[in-house]
């Protein structure tokens, strides 16, 4: 009887501690995937970025470039992209008015062209191998 009581525990906590997590990340996923309409931007399963120029249920189109569209299904859709682009235009104007700027704007400004890592001389010189003779004398 004890055994089943400790099953049943075991099972309990594997189901919240795994199972459970893995299935409303699906629902978001899937959520996230079916909220996308035209505009947006996203990426595809195949790992290329995208804006969806049409959306009819399941079938989409996507603009991979200028003139280049793509038909595909919302499945192939990994993830939709946050509008970054104009939230950063935003912050830009904020700064601006604010008088305070990014930090990572102060640290370019401060950082020169000319700001490159010295090799010692004691370091060997990387080479590409073409001027090591490829004759096959090794080979049989």
């Amino acid at each position: 009887m004890e055994i089943l009581i400790v099953m049943a525990l075991v099972l309990v906590v594997l189901y919240v501690v795994t199972i459970r997590p893995q299935r409303q990340r699906q629902q978001q996923q899937q959520t996230m995937i079916d909220a996308a309409g035209v505009g947006d931007d996203v990426l595809t399963q195949g790992g290329i970025y995208g804006t969806i120029t049409q959306a009819e249920g399941d079938d989409i189109v996507v603009e991979l470039g200028k003139g280049l569209e793509v038909h595909m299904t919302r499945r192939g859709i990994a993830a939709v992209l946050p509008p970054d682009e104009d939230e950063e235009e935003e912050e830009d104007a904020d700064a601006e008015e604010n008088g305070t700027e990014d930090e990572d704007d102060v640290l370019s400004a401060e950082m020169e062209p000319d700001d490159e890592a010295s090799v010692s001389s004691d370091e060997e010189p990387v080479t590409s191998g073409a001027d090591v003779d490829a004759t096959p004398a090794d080979r049989r």
